[in-house]
C-alpha cells in the first residue's frame, strides 16, 4: 500500500474497531444471523457446486466444452474454446465459481493471461437458484419475474463480453493450442477437488458475514439510497430490504449483476495464487450491474404488469 493512503486506511479500521467495541451486541447479533444464513443457504448451495466444478476440470470438461462451443466462443468473444467451461459453470453455480474455474482453465494453460482475465469480466454471475427462487418467488411473488431476472443477468453478461472481447487476435493465432489436464486419478481427483472446496467455501462464508455485518447500519436508513447502499456492499443483505415494485426490480437486477464488495473479495481469494489480475474484473461487473439496471427499466413495467 502506497504510504499517503496508509495513515487514512489506519484511521478508518481504527474507527471500525471503535464502531465495533461501541455497538457490540448488535455486532454480534449480524454474526449470528450471517453464519445461520452461511448454514442454511451459502454452503449447501456454493459446496457441492464448487466440488463438481473442479471434478469437471479435472477430468477434462473443458476440453468436452472447447469442441462444443469454440465456434461460439472464439468468434464473439475471443477467447478459446475451453473458456466456454468458466462460463457454463459460472452460470449454473453463481458466485464466485466463474472466477475460479478461470483460474484453474489459465493454471493449466488452456487460455492465455490476457484470454482468462477478460473472461473475468463476464464469465462470475448469480446463481439462478438465487434470481429465480429468493428473488422472484421470494420477494416478487413470482417465477415468472425470477425468470426475467435471470435472463437479464445473462444478456448483460454476455453484452458485457462483447465489449471486452479486445482487438487483437491472439485467440486465433492460439487456436491450436490444446487442453493440458493432467490426467489425475478419480480418487486423487476428488479429494483435491473436496479439499479445495471446503477452503473456497470458507473463504466466501467469511467475507458474506464481514460485509454483512458492514451493511446492518446501512440497513437501517431504511430509504431507497439505503438499499442501494447495501446493494453496493452485501447481495444478500439487500433482499429484506427490497420491495415487490419497480425500484425494487431494478435494484435486484442491478445488485445482482454488480456483485457487491462481498463478491468482489470472494473473485479476490478465489483467484489467489492464479496469477491471474483483477484488471478488468471491476470494470466488467460494474458495467453488468448498469446493463442490467437499465434492462430491468426497460421490461419492469412488463414483467411486473
Amino acid at each position: 500500500m502506497k504510504k499517503r493512503w496508509r495513515t487514512p486506511f489506519c484511521l478508518v479500521l481504527c474507527c471500525g474497531a471503535l464502531w465495533f467495541l461501541a455497538d457490540a451486541a448488535h455486532c454480534r447479533a449480524a454474526v449470528e444471523e450471517a453464519l445461520s444464513l452461511c448454514a442454511r443457504s451459502v454452503i449447501p448451495s456454493l459446496f457441492p457446486f464448487l466440488v463438481i466444478s473442479s471434478l469437471l476440470l479435472a477430468m477434462g470438461f473443458g476440453d468436452l466444452t472447447a469442441s462444443v462451443l469454440s465456434g461460439l466462443m472464439e468468434p464473439l468473444f475471443r477467447i478459446g474454446g475451453p473458456g466456454s467451461a468458466a462460463l457454463v459453470l459460472g452460470l449454473l453455480g453463481g458466485y464466485p465459481i466463474g472466477a475460479k474455474t478461470a483460474g484453474e482453465l489459465y493454471q493449466s494453460h488452456a487460455l492465455s493471461r490476457q484470454e482468462a482475465e477478460r473472461l473475468l469480466t463476464f464469465c462470475n454471475n448469480c446463481s439462478p437458484v438465487f434470481l429465480i427462487s429468493v428473488l422472484g418467488s421470494g420477494i416478487f411473488g413470482s417465477v415468472r419475474a425470477g425468470v426475467w431476472l435471470l435472463l437479464i443477468h445473462v444478456g448483460s453478461a454476455l453484452l458485457v463480453g462483447l465489449l471486452f472481447r479486445g482487438t487483437s487476435s491472439a485467440c486465433s493465432q492460439d487456436m491450436s493450442r490444446s487442453c493440458t489436464f493432467q490426467a489425475i486419478s478419480p480418487v486423487q481427483a476428488f479429494v483435491s477437488a473436496v479439499d479445495g472446496a471446503l477452503r473456497s467455501v470458507l473463504s466466501v462464508c467469511a467475507f458474506v458475514t464481514f460485509f454483512y455485518v458492514l451493511s446492518r447500519p446501512l440497513s437501517s436508513l431504511g430509504s431507497p439510497a439505503g438499499a442501494l447502499l447495501v446493494g453496493m456492499t452485501e447481495l444478500f443483505s439487500l433482499t429484506p430490504l427490497l420491495t415487490p415494485d419497480r425500484f425494487g426490480f431494478i435494484l435486484a437486477a442491478g445488485a445482482a449483476g454488480w456483485g457487491g464488495l462481498s463478491v468482489l473479495c470472494q473473485t479476490a481469494a478465489a483467484l489467489e495464487g492464479s496469477g491471474l489480475r483483477l484488471r478488468y474484473y471491476l470494470a466488467g461487473k460494474a458495467l453488468q450491474g448498469l446493463f442490467s439496471a437499465l434492462l430491468a427499466a426497460a421490461l419492469s413495467g412488463y414483467v411486473l404488469g
